[in-house]
């Protein structure tokens, strides 16, 4: 990050390094990579087939709203390296970057803590560990280490408050998962599709 202010929607701010615009370019692009996987499963019908298809109208909504969030994600990455646009106050968009970092954050470390079963055989055996599996680990880890050096720069440079980056940490998780869990409720007493206790049938 250079010293050198200039202003930014009516904040003085220091202007992003290469470096940091470099990793916030790298973000975004692993969003959108990311979600692209998503529109493929839709555009295919990969959901409409195998045991659950009965589940596939409900799938792929849970499937276009990640999608949704990847975007977003992608967005938020590249407003924390760019000017803001007018009338976008830079509080809310640390909010989300520390959102992402955490949500990010929260499921390396699931995947981590697993890999580490596996290894003492707690959870599985090391046989189960492939290098495929260990880049799966690899690909969330760095991506949860981008958005949090994004987040906590943009923060600095916005002299945002600490209230952001525990709104984002402690939000982010609450909120997405309760809106995952009130998706499916929600699907199943529409009728849309059927109750996932037929899941283990």
């Amino acid at each position: 990050m250079t010293s050198m202010p200039y202003r930014d929607c009516g904040y003085p701010v220091a202007r992003p390094g290469r470096a940091l615009t470099t990793i916030g370019w790298l973000m975004a692009v692993w969003c959108l990579g990311f979600a692209a996987a998503n529109f493929m499963f839709e555009v295919t019908g990969h959901f409409a087939r195998g045991a659950l298809a009965a589940y596939a109208p409900g799938i792929s909504v849970v499937d276009w709203f990640v999608f949704g969030l990847k975007l977003l994600g992608a967005a938020v990455a590249l407003l924390t390296v760019t000017r803001l646009p007018r009338g976008v106050r830079p509080a809310p968009v640390a909010v989300l970057a520390w959102g992402a970092a955490a949500l990010l954050g929260l499921y390396s470390l699931g995947n981590v803590l697993e890999t580490a079963g596996m290894v003492t055989g707690l959870t599985g055996s090391p046989d189960q560990i492939t290098l495929r599996s260990l880049g799966y680990v690899l690909f969330f880890l760095l991506a949860a280490i981008g958005f949090g050096t994004l987040a906590v720069s943009f923060s600095r440079r916005y002299d945002v408050g600490r209230r952001a980056m525990f709104l984002g940490i402690l939000g982010a998780p609450v909120v997405l998962g309760l809106i995952l869990l009130a998706i499916p409720t929600l699907l199943v007493a529409t009728g849309v599709m059927p109750d996932l206790g037929g899941l283990g049938q």
